[in-house]
């Protein structure tokens, strides 16, 4: 008896170490997280305002479209680098490049530098893919036991905290400091280097340790297969596309109205980067408050809905006035939404689907689908403002968003059907 209780001792005092180092991989990962996010939201409003001071607005879906194009480039290049190289020297390496690049970046942009804010406007939507990705990889090579994966949704949660807090401290460095919007390039490249400290720490420490993924590489035509094959995962790609579709359109208004109504560069930065602070404690109190709610009461199709209808609504309340408030509830509709209740509705679609036919219609969605409806999206609003010769006013654009949620709004019924006929158990006779 005495040789079994120290055993079972020795055992729940193992459990509980093994617990506590969770907990610390998990705090670490957190932060790590936070500071990605955080660095990523001193850019983004930078590379927004730049590229309207250099080029303007109505240049952003030429933009958007070189952003796609090379994203396809450097994907193929980046797997072949993960596949020869160990993931944490990669993530290390990628750090320091995006670190050195910025400061670059704040070199060259001294000047009047139009092609400058171009390449440096993609590369910030490079520099936000790639880190993200390298990271929830890192955290995948982490936890991948069963124990590991109720951390998640509180790794997950630093990264919606750091772009709340980004988004402020991009706009209160502005305000209360003598720095200006390129100097925010500088403060991005000195957490990249944080970040760089607190994963040789982690790594030194013992809590990190790169374990064989069961996950592979899925090819285009695999992805296309699986949806091709599936009604249900065909129209879940469909509603998925559409959001991306309706994303450039809204995008083009939204900035487009924030260049007509700040001329400064450094006011132009400061209210985009304030903007996205809100936009970011927008989707949290969403996740926190409404979500659950929605879910329980009316199910997943009604929380499929709420983007769809609140863009719709708020797209026509800016084609009647087409002013910056308006602009910005709408954008907070599309994006506010998307980032909560209609990304975990969406999470919830797959829970009925073959495990590995939902991996492949991702895998096509994030890396194909994804690119081609947001290509799609920018030369339809070029061919509407530009090379049409009556070109539509930024308030006759709400009209092809709200016809592009009418869209979405039906494919939603018709999966809602599908839905009921995957998660329908039927009874015994």
């Amino acid at each position: 008896m005495t040789e079994r209780a120290t055993e079972s001792s020795e055992s729940a005092g193992s459990q509980e170490k093994m617990r506590r180092r969770d907990g610390v991989r998990a705090v670490i990962l957190f932060v790590n997280f936070f500071l990605i996010i955080l660095a990523y939201y001193q850019v983004k409003p930078a590379s927004r305002s730049l590229f309207v001071e250099y080029l303007g607005a109505d240049r952003l879906p030429y933009v958007w479209i070189g952003t796609a194009l090379t994203l396809w480039a450097i994907i193929g290049v980046y797997n072949r680098i993960v596949e020869r190289h160990d993931r944490f020297n990669v993530v290390l390496g990628t750090c320091v490049s995006v670190a050195i690049i910025l400061v670059l970046f704040r070199v060259l942009l001294n000047g009047d530098q139009a092609v400058t804010a171009v390449a440096f406007y993609i590369f910030v939507d490079i520099f936000s893919v790639v880190l993200v990705e390298q990271f929830w990889s890192l955290t995948d090579s982490v936890y991948a036991t069963k124990e590991g994966k109720r951390w998640f949704g509180f790794v997950g949660t630093g990264g919606l905290l750091g772009g709340v807090v980004g988004g402020e401290l991009a706009s209160s460095i502005l305000d209360y400091t003598s720095f200006n919007t390129r100097d925010l390039l500088v403060v991005a490249a000195a957490l990249l280097l944080l970040i760089i400290v607190i994963n040789i720490v982690m790594a030194r420490s013992g809590l990190y340790r790169e374990v064989s993924s069961e996950k592979k590489p899925v090819s285009a035509a695999e992805g296309w297969r699986a949806i091709l094959d599936s009604r249900y995962l065909g129209l879940i790609a469909v509603i998925l596309l559409l959001t991306q579709l309706a994303q450039p359109l809204i995008d083009y208004q939204f900035i487009k109205t924030i260049e007509l109504a700040y001329s400064d560069t450094d006011a132009r930065t400061a209210y985009l980067a304030s903007f996205f602070s809100t936009l970011g404690l927008v989707a949290i109190g969403i996740n926190l408050a409404v979500t659950p709610l929605v879910h329980r009461y009316f199910g997943v199709m009604a929380g499929l809905l709420a983007q769809p209808l609140a863009v719709t609504v708020s797209s026509l309340m800016f084609s009647a006035s087409p002013v910056l408030t308006m602009a910005a509830a709408m954008k907070i509709s599309d994006r506010g939404l998307s980032y909560s209740i209609n990304r975990a509705s969406k999470e919830l679609l797959y829970v009925p689907v073959d495990p590995v036919q939902t991996y492949q219609a991702k895998a096509w969605i994030d890396m194909f689908g994804y690119r081609v409806f947001k290509v799609l999206g920018s030369v339809i609003i070029l061919a509407l403002t530009q090379w049409s010769s009556t070109p539509a006013s930024l308030g006759e654009l709400s009209l092809y968003v709200v016809a592009c949620c009418v869209t979405w709004i039906a494919a939603i019924a018709l999966l809602s059907r599908e839905y009921r006929t995957l998660v329908t158990v039927p009874t015994a006779a």
